[in-house]
């Protein structure tokens, strides 16, 4: 097994053509045919010098590019391929590189590629508006990827009939990396979380030395808490460390013989872990201090922006955020000139300068509503009342007033969801 999978842009090999030297040129017959071949020895040089990306990006491949299907076979052809978690994948990296050099057309841009999973139980909810709240909740996802020219796959599935709950993700990512060898990153999120900067993107040139990016603290890992890292919402990228990776962490899962082990272990090793369930974000603490450097090497821990924002912390501040972004707005003439969707990340890049310091004042990433249950109207009881409907109905409309302004319209305050508000002329 590789136990470093870098990028896997900076690991193609892209290899120029081999065609063959033209034959000696003779004595030409006459000015024509001497011109004609000194063409066609330029274009030869030409061809044969001329980076493999530079000419995938020029091929014209039969209508539908992304769609093009070599006759050759690929590992998809194997009859022993499988999705499924409890069977490991060999050479997974060397599986990709050559199914990507079949498919030339989807090579440009691969490293920085994200395919945007999430996902809920199968049945109806239990609340009367629970379904309601998902349906608002993907909404947000797709907004967000349709901006930043995302996939986003939603799951209503158990794709390991054992692995239900917050277990659900981990063959799902699994599966969703052998169906899409285009994809560098799978970025997992759950569905009561919300993108709350529809600007922001993930830096993924931070990452070029590692595989799995959660948000976290590695003071409280150390301190064996098993809140100190957020499972609920990861990037990992898609290669064979991570294979092995999803296959480790599925261990301790409800699927196993060793299920009910795994949570006394985990009860035991982290300090404030109170219930005797093996966990998914229990886990990965527990390989976070114990699997060892060929796997902890290459686990980021986040800190310097909300990959997961505690909603608790960020639903009563978004107003003053709104006027924070507002007031730059209202300095700089240029940030709020009217522009395009397909424009939305051109503008960001320039609303950037401004809002990169601005603490308590920039917009969460994400805000995640743990500990709130959207679809059967549960909670924690710490939260009292109604503040988790609230809080999502603020978060939502937070978010959907910067999708909403390209189309001209607002929403008239965080609590109502329409009518909608015209926006103001610039």
């Amino acid at each position: 097994m590789h136990m470093r999978c870098l990028s896997l842009g900076s690991r193609f090999l892209f290899q120029n053509s081999g065609m063959m030297a033209p034959p000696a040129i003779y004595r030409s017959q006459s000015l024509f045919q001497a011109l004609i071949a000194a063409g066609l020895i330029a274009f030869v040089i030409w061809f044969a010098t001329k980076p493999f990306s530079t000419l995938v990006s020029e091929q014209r491949f039969p209508a539908g590019e992304s769609s093009y299907d070599s006759p050759e076979k690929t590992f998809y052809d194997d009859p022993e391929l499988s999705y499924t978690i409890d069977r490991p994948i060999a050479d997974w990296d060397k599986k990709r590189i050559e199914w990507l050099k079949l498919h030339p057309s989807l090579v440009p841009g691969v490293r920085n590629r994200i395919l945007v999973l999430t996902g809920s139980q199968p049945g109806p909810c239990k609340s009367p508006v629970g379904d309601h709240l998902l349906l608002r909740l993907f909404k947000n996802k797709v907004d967000y990827c349709r901006i930043h020219g995302y996939n986003v796959f939603y799951s209503n599935a158990f794709m390991e009939p054992e692995m239900r709950s917050f277990w659900a993700k981990i063959p799902l990512v699994r599966a969703a990396m052998v169906a899409h060898p285009e994809t560098e990153w799978v970025l997992w999120i759950d569905s009561d979380a919300i993108f709350t900067d529809m600007d922001f993107k993930i830096p993924l040139d931070k990452y070029r030395d590692h595989n799995l990016v959660v948000h976290g603290w590695p003071d409280m890992v150390k301190r064996k808490s098993w809140v100190s890292v957020n499972a609920g919402i990861f990037l990992i990228r898609n290669c064979q460390w991570s294979m092995g990776f999803l296959d480790l962490w599925a261990t301790m899962g409800p699927q196993t013989p060793e299920f009910q082990r795994w949570g006394q272990i985990q009860r035991s090793t982290l300090t404030d872990k109170m219930f005797p369930e093996s966990d998914d974000q229990s886990a990965l603490v527990y390989l976070l201090l114990t699997a060892g450097k060929n796997w902890t090497a290459r686990i980021y821990v986040e800190n310097e922006y909300s990959l997961h924002g505690y909603w608790v912390g960020v639903v009563g501040r978004l107003e003053n955020v709104t006027e924070k972004y507002a007031e730059i707005g209202r300095r700089e003439r240029r940030l709020r000139r009217r522009h395009a969707e397909a424009e939305s990340e051109r503008y960001a890049a320039a609303w950037e300068p401004y809002v990169a310091e601005g603490g308590d004042g920039r917009r969460p990433f994400v805000t995640h509503f743990t500990g709130c249950q959207p679809c059967s109207g549960d909670h924690n009881p710490e939260y009292g009342g109604d503040s988790c409907s609230v809080g999502m109905e603020r978060a939502l409309n937070f978010a959907d007033n910067q999708v909403l302004g390209n189309f001209g319209f607002v929403h008239r305050d965080l609590q109502t969801p329409s009518p909608l508000a015209r926006v103001p002329r610039p």
